[in-house]
């Protein structure tokens, strides 16, 4: 079958596909080499180990990653793929809890592909022709092969359902714990356009084919197809057996009914090609490597295509200076490298030399090879001399293979050299992907990019002209809230997995002596502080400032004497209105897992928000008289001051950062006013309830545990060029010092953050951003500690001044108001919190700004109206009749706080209507609680990313940031004054998963 005639650029129809009538696949290349080679020549025999790395030292970006063989295990023959090429090969995560019986580990799923050349005996034998014109593929498939990564096993798998037919040069990739498969090549001709999905949930995997409305892609091959962003389902260019296509087609996978939208991006975009590839980061920059044009000729570029928040595509040439065009090759993304293997030029010919390894690094903007980074293309042909006598070099010199990612580890499996199939499974490790990338890469993107041709962004990615942004609403049909079905992100190779909860506290050698005793006992310090503030408020409502609600006598004290039990604004009798659709958690939480070593460590996972072992566990606050207290980048404005810039290069290392040897705090006096002094005026311009818009990460308290922040950064996405501020906003609720060791490198990073990303770093007021409050429980005593005490004292009082300008409340998309403590006894209407005048103090402050930072809703949602707060007298916790008349009265549909610890990290009250979240994680060194922010998409589906608490260091500090535990005034000043105990319900007789068990 004679499908593309590629090595004949005038014809670009092909009538072979309509009258094929043999039983080969054929793509169409000339492969083979130019001379015949006989099996005994150096360039043709296939090295069993590769050579030692390089003990080179680093400079600037990591280089390309050597690759060497992997020993697989098969138990039988037919278990193995055997030679093939223009197959595919996609990671799917775990399935179950480790140790559990239906636990199935991380795979490599391999499908289809060709496993014969047409007119060879042998699969792997030496072509008969191998300078003819141009070697054909037979031996179409459909079987599908399993490699588990844990075991170094590779089996065989027949699904039940019906199969996709045979067919190679197909696409595939992973969304959750299935493979999607579509287009490609059998005996028959082309494949038909459906999609079919290999369902891998199940210990017996099952086919399904996907039902799909409207017009689509169309039967087609050599194309390239990612999942967007975990949602859209996108497939670009190949040949439709007449041509090759540049068209864009994406499908989103949480609309349904299913259907194909063709997008038509602004922006350079690529020349219809085929056999490109592409790969998408895990913020939603999908990125399209080579192929060959309809001239047959192969590219070199690169093309990043990424969704604006205004609904827009658009494309993008990507910087740096590839090594070489090719066309069949392999990309996959690890972190925000994309690792790209093998190739091929045409004419016989493959991509060689080092360059047959290349790294694109998007956060550097530079190409690299296996020798360094790339200035000139280097397009030689392959000699031992020019690949530094490396022989890894040989083994990925190959092209019509496939490759995929877990973890930090790359695999390649199969493809074609000359005319030899080849079944050999390759593996290399991205050590980069353990560091964050030094301020070295910065001068080695400036020299390479310093040819860049016109069009090319500088430096970084970027997709719109700051000059042109506009940010739209995206509709929906009467107020109504669309909800998908989120995928959680990926970490590391695009990997996610779906287990189940028994870690969601992690249990053994973190757990501390200090019980449940130590949480309980009140800190009567913080109650004297908050007893003077709210003495003031209450003089000043007798004034008329502030009419205090009578609603202090418990759940009687509502108006209607009942719980709110719909979101419905209240209007005249009679009204028959519908209620609008409720903004609603999805239904599974992300959760970074346990294990932290290994290739395989921090994998993401995702609970079943329901099946939470802790969420409906509460710590007993024990008797009245033990608790008497203490309970953008598209429109960015770039500071001209340099301190932001030095704060955040110094500081924003989500996967470098480690405490300091000396505690000595790296800022002077005079760069915190600086830096204080940029904040301000960004603060004082904004109004005092933040207007805001999806999509957006929300932070609850991170008290000084800077590290448990890098480790958030690290694993849901950082704010920076690198990560995703382009694609999404940061909201963080309050309490940023106190507690923790690190408040200052918290404060002045998300001050610096601020400053540099106006409109995309958003920050409230906590109740811990008082002068009165934050003396007491370490921020003042840290910044003498670190400072000295005449320039600490300075900078205390400088920030203090600054947080009275911290906006107050956030509303996002009008539907989600987000705050620090919560509405108490006073705040009925969204308008009494904006009509609070900044600058102000605590103690100017009325009982609206009292209830707003220090109030907490009641134990559970069978304790309505108000009660008094554990937290010190005059403090209330309201219930969740209020919450519901609050959401009515201000036409809202969630409220999300933060203020208290939570054993998850987040918790529902008032039935999922309010949301409590907590960031810091083994809060004060006692709680062994887990960290969470919730991501909420532009579609309003709310979804929980969890961090566990990290186990007690064994050696250092540096091993374990937040728990080292030592004599430091820290330690000591946790002891005299103790946390508000962890919010929770009674436990259960015997619960041995409690603290008051432990």
């Amino acid at each position: 079958m004679d499908v593309d005639s590629s090595m004949a650029p005038e014809a670009d129809h092909d009538p072979a596909v309509q009258s094929q009538s043999t039983a080969a696949v054929d793509e169409g290349e000339q492969l083979g080499e130019q001379q015949p080679q006989s099996p005994a020549s150096p360039a043709a025999q296939q090295p069993q180990s590769p050579a030692s790395p390089q003990q080179t030292p680093v400079v600037g970006p990591r280089h390309a990653p050597t690759y060497s063989v992997v020993n697989a295990i098969l138990e039988k023959k037919e278990d193995g793929p055997g030679p093939r090429c223009g197959h595919t090969l996609t990671a799917v995560a775990a399935v179950g809890e480790e140790g559990s019986p239906g636990y199935i580990g991380p795979r490599l799923i391999l499908f289809g592909g060709a496993t014969a050349l047409e007119g060879n005996s042998a699969a792997s034998g030496t072509p008969s022709s191998a300078g003819s014109a141009g070697i054909r593929l037979a031996g179409a498939t459909a079987d599908v092969h399993c490699y588990d990564i844990l075991t170094n096993k590779w089996s065989r798998i027949t699904p039940f359902g019906e199969p996709p037919t045979p067919r190679a040069a197909h696409v595939a990739t992973a969304v959750g714990t299935m493979v999607v498969i579509q287009g490609g090549i059998g005996p028959a001709g082309l494949s038909a356009e459906d999609l079919h999905v290999l369902d891998l949930t199940q210990q017996r995997p099952r086919w399904h084919r996907v039902v799909v409305q409207g017009p689509g892609p169309g039967p087609r091959y050599g194309h390239v197809m990612a999942l967007v962003g975990q949602r859209y389902l996108m497939a670009i260019g190949g040949n439709d057996g007449k041509r090759p296509l540049a068209d864009v087609w994406a499908l989103d996978t949480a609309a349904k009914p299913y259907e194909w939208r063709k997008l038509e991006p602004e922006g350079e975009g690529p020349p219809p090609c085929m056999y490109a590839t592409a790969s998408a980061r895990s913020d939603g920059l999908l990125l399209l490597c080579g192929g060959r044009d309809a001239n047959s000729v192969p590219l070199a570029s690169a093309y990043g295509l990424a969704k604006h928040r205004d609904g827009r595509w658009e494309w993008a040439i990507a910087p740096g200076v590839s090594p070489s065009p090719r066309y069949q090759h392999a990309a996959v993304f690890v972190n925000a490298r994309l690792h790209v293997s093998g190739g091929a030029l045409g004419g016989g010919r493959m991509v060689e030399d080092s360059s047959s390894v290349a790294v694109l690094d998007t956060a550097a903007g530079v190409w690299c090879d296996t020798k360094s980074v790339v200035t000139s293309p280097r397009t030689g042909r392959y000699s031992a001399d020019a690949a530094g006598g490396d022989a890894a070099v040989e083994l990925t010199r190959r092209c019509r293979h496939a490759a995929a990612a877990v973890g930090d580890l790359i695999f390649i499996y199969g493809g074609l050299r000359g005319g030899v199939l080849l079944d050999d499974l390759l593996v290399a490790e991205d050590l980069a992907a353990a560091e964050t990338t030094s301020a070295a890469s910065h001068a080695a993107a400036a020299a390479a990019q310093s040819n860049l041709p016109p069009g090319r962004l500088p430096g970084r990615y970027g997709f719109i002209d700051d000059r042109t942004r506009q940010i739209m609403p995206e509709a929906a049909p009467d107020g109504a809230v669309v909800l998908g079905n989120p995928v959680a992100p990926p970490v590391n190779g695009d990997m996610y997995t779906d287990i189940s909860t028994e870690n969601a506290l992690l249990q053994g050698s973190r757990r501390l002596s200090k019980g449940v005793e130590y949480l309980v006992e009140a800190s009567a310090a913080e109650a004297e502080a908050i007893s003077a503030t709210l003495a003031a408020a209450k003089a000043r409502q007798v004034n008329g400032e502030v009419e205090l609600p009578d609603r202090d006598r418990g759940s009687e004290a509502t108006p209607s004497g009942k719980q709110i039990s719909t979101l419905i604004k209240p209007e005249n009798a009679g009204s028959n209105n519908i209620p609008s659709a409720g903004v609603r958690l999805h239904h599974r939480a992300v959760v970074v897992a346990a294990e932290t070593g290994g290739a395989l460590g921090g994998m993401v996972r995702q609970l079943s928000i329901d099946q939470f072992e802790n969420e409906g566990r509460r710590v007993s606050y024990g008797t009245p008289e033990s608790a008497t207290a203490a309970r953008k980048l598209l429109d960015r404005q770039m500071s001209i001051n340099s301190v932001p810039k030095k704060v955040i290069a110094h500081l924003l290392k989500p996967r470098g950062w480690k405490p300091p040897v000396r505690r000595q705090f790296f800022l002077d006096c005079n760069e915190i006013a600086d830096l204080c002094d940029s904040a301000e005026r960004i603060f004082s311009s904004e109004p005092s309830v933040l207007q805001l818009r999806a999509p957006i990460k929300i932070f609850g308290d991170l008290h000084g545990q800077f590290g448990d922040l890098m480790r958030l950064f690290d694993e849901y996405g950082s704010p920076s060029t690198a990560g995703d501020i382009a694609y999404i906003d940061y909201l963080f609720l309050g309490d940023y010092v106190d507690r923790g060791q690190h408040s200052l490198e918290t404060i002045s990073l998300l001050l610096a953050l601020k400053v540099e990303y106006a409109h995309n770093v958003h920050l409230i007021r906590g109740n811990h951003e008082a002068a009165d409050i934050n003396a007491l429980f370490g921020f003042r005593i840290e910044c003498i500690e670190r400072m000295g005490e005449r320039d600490g004292i300075w900078a205390w009082h400088r920030i203090n001044r600054l947080f009275n300008w911290l906006p107050l409340a956030a509303l996002i998309e009008k539907k989600i108001i987000c705050m620090h403590g919560g509405i108490g006894r006073s705040i009925n209407h969204v308008e009494q919190i904006e009509n609070l005048q900044r600058p102000i103090t605590m103690e100017a402050g009325s009982i609206v700004l009292m209830d707003l930072l220090w109030s907490d809703p009641t134990e559970n949602d069978s304790v309505e109206g108000l009660r008094p707060n554990a937290r010190g007298p005059g403090l209330v916790t309201f219930g969740p009749d209020r919450v519901m008349e609050f959401c009515n009265n201000n036409d809202l549909q969630l409220i999300v706080r933060a203020h208290e610890c939570v054993m998850d990290g987040f918790e529902r009250f008032a039935q999922g209507h309010l949301i409590t979240l907590f960031s810091a994680t083994n809060y004060c060194g006692t709680a062994n609680n887990a960290g969470a922010i919730l991501v909420l998409g532009r579609d309003l589906v709310v979804v929980p990313k969890l961090i566990h608490p990290l186990p007690p260091a064994i050696s250092s500090p540096e091993t374990s940031p937040e728990r080292h535990i030592e004599d430091t005034w820290m330690q000591e000043l946790n002891a005299n004054r103790p946390p508000t105990p962890t919010r929770g319900r009674p436990q259960v007789a015997n619960d041995r998963g409690s603290l008051a068990w432990i």
